[in-house]
């Protein structure tokens, strides 16, 4: 009995293993081939990638913008005998990441203590690269120049090199809010931020090739294993609508003008309304995209789609046009009102010079500038019309422009609207705009009414096809009739209004100026102001639209003596670009 119960039990024990090792060769053989099949071709694979060439970006008349050249990655590999990480690194460090010289550099970079800040940052970086053993190939700075790869040499340091590509810009830093510029993701890869090269960074960067091929135990080719090639393909170029006579000639412009007028920054944007090409684009103070990292993040935004601000009297023309639209006033309409300071709710409100014209016609309301009048025209077109024009005209909404950092500023809803703020916003205050807004907007009044999306690219060309971007239009938003009209008040206040001895004479300019109070701590600053000019020429048959913006000029707090200047200035130019021959009789 004891043997036989000694024997049953060997036997189910041998039962029992075979079960087992049954159980986990099917869970290897079935279950888990697809993963062990993957680790086994990991481990006898080699994997390597292609970089593909990012498309450059050109002017409109083909000339680069922002090119390619040849760049190195930087690497060392790690031997019995290497020196300190410590001293490696504080070797290395100011070389790649601070190539250039810091001395008589301009106030918008970094100041020479915060570059010192980034050295000593990225030598900690590298110090804790080269002491992890765990690696054997250390990188140590990717897109390097010829001068940065000869620094590296003649350290001493047995430093090696491949082959790279590296963003060139031969305008230097003309537009370097419009193009963006070329950072890492968390793997390494080359992505494109802010402007052109974040909105386009699909069609830029292409596509890397992958070459698999099997290696051996010495982790060398095997020649007739298996091996698989995946093609590179390159990113496509982009043509932009940008002219690189005008954008050189509006930057010199507007450096000129914020030394002469004392402002903080400034922005000029030159579009034709009729197919919404940004023809030129500057912001002031900028930043170089070849060394971004040297500058404050803030610069790297473009002011003109990421920046919001009260409009003040520029936006003038767009209730108005409304108005006229819905014909509750017409040209002539005499202005009740205007004879002195008008009280709204708690509030009252004056003219901006604190005089006032009984019986003005609103369109001596616009001449004028008059915001009492302004007042009027609102309480005759009221909320329930104003904010569906509002809407068409694209406020609350993105312009469509093809760059990465355009934004919706923040805003009350439609219900949350009360009829004060329906008397501000008639003369621009109480709400925030975008520059490009402005621009699309009065560019639809240019266009007969039509409303254009504005678009810095003209064509996007790959290696077997060009697109050629259409013009995009958002609907008709007033009358050809009601365009007409305010056209015509806006050429009278170009002639005739407070900045009539900046216009250029000869021409037919529609314009508007505008001056904003700066809300500061949730009041308006007596000393303060945003100062803008928006028009475009020549009346009739507009070749341009013209945005010029001026962030508290220091020499005046009136548009008509800082921005209109510049803008008449730059107008002066843009006719002449043209080929519009003045008329003396204008």
């Amino acid at each position: 009995m004891t043997g036989g119960w000694r024997l049953a039990v060997l036997s189910w024990s041998f039962l029992l293993a075979a079960g087992l090792l049954l159980g986990k060769l099917f869970y290897w053989q079935v279950l888990s081939s697809d993963r062990l099949l993957a680790l086994a071709q990991a481990q006898q694979q080699t994997t390597i990638e292609l970089p593909a060439r990012r498309g450059e970006i050109l002017f409109s008349d083909g000339s680069p913008l922002v090119a390619n050249q040849p760049g190195y990655l930087a690497y060392l590999i790690r031997e019995d005998d290497t020196d300190k990480p410590e001293a490696i690194a504080e070797t290395l460090a100011p070389i790649v990441f601070n190539s250039l010289t810091i001395s008589a550099t301009p106030s918008s970079q970094l100041s020479l203590s915060a570059v010192n800040e980034l050295i000593k940052a990225a030598a900690a970086a590298l110090t804790e690269r080269l002491a992890d053993l765990n690696f054997k190939w250390i990188p140590i700075g990717r897109k390097l120049n010829s001068a940065q790869k000869a620094k590296l040499e003649a350290t001493g340091y047995k430093i090696y090199f491949e082959d790279d590509q590296s963003r060139f810009y031969p305008e230097a830093s003309m537009a370097a809010h419009l193009t963006g510029f070329i950072g890492s993701n968390e793997k390494g890869t080359d992505l494109g931020y802010g402007g052109l090269e974040g909105y386009y960074q699909q069609d830029l960067a292409g596509r890397p090739g992958i070459v698999r091929q099997e290696k051996d135990a010495f982790n060398q080719p095997i020649l007739i294993g298996s091996y698989a090639l995946q093609e590179k393909k390159d990113g496509r170029q982009l043509t932009l609508n940008l002219n690189k006579g005008l954008q050189f000639m509006v930057e010199k412009r507007l450096k000129k003008a914020l030394d002469q007028y004392g402002a903080k920054a400034g922005s000029v944007t030159v579009m034709d309304p009729k197919t919404g090409a940004v023809l030129a684009m500057a912001s002031l103070p900028s930043f170089d995209a070849a060394e971004f990292n040297r500058y404050d993040p803030s610069l790297y935004l473009n002011p003109v789609v990421a920046e919001a601000f009260e409009p003040g009297s520029i936006f003038k023309v767009i209730i108005m046009a409304s108005a006229l639209d819905v014909q509750v006033v017409e040209p002539d309409t005499i202005c009740d009102i205007c004879s002195g300071p008008v009280k709204v709710d708690k509030y009252t409100i004056n003219t901006w010079n604190d005089e006032y014209r009984p019986n003005s016609t609103v369109t001596d309301v616009i001449i004028n500038s008059d915001n009492v009048g302004m007042v009027f025209v609102g309480q005759k077109l009221g909320l329930d019309k104003f904010l569906p024009y509002y809407h068409k005209f694209g406020f609350g909404d993105k312009t469509g422009i093809d760059l990465q950092d355009e934004v919706v500023p923040a805003g009350r809803t439609d219900g949350q609207w009360t009829f004060v703020d329906m008397a501000t916003a008639s003369f621009g205050q109480g709400f925030v705009a975008t520059g490009m807004q402005l621009l699309a907007a009065v560019g639809a009044i240019a266009n007969d009414g039509e409303l254009i999306a504005p678009q810095v690219v003209k064509s996007v060309t790959g290696p077997d096809q060009q697109l050629i971007l259409p013009v995009k239009s958002k609907g008709q938003v007033v009358s050809k009739e009601a365009a007409d009209q305010i056209t015509a008040m806006m050429v009278a206040a170009a002639k005739t209004g407070e900045a009539k001895w900046t216009a250029v004479p000869g021409y037919n300019i529609a314009g508007k100026t505008g001056t904003a109070q700066v809300a500061v701590g949730g009041k308006y600053s007596s000393e303060k102001t945003n100062a803008s000019f928006i028009g475009f020429a020549p009346a009739d048959n507009p070749k341009f639209v013209m945005l010029v913006t001026l962030k508290e000029p220091s020499s005046s707090p009136w548009a008509s003596e800082t921005a209109a200047p510049l803008w008449f200035q730059i107008s002066q130019e843009l006719l002449n670009h043209f080929n519009v021959v003045p008329n003396p009789n204008r």
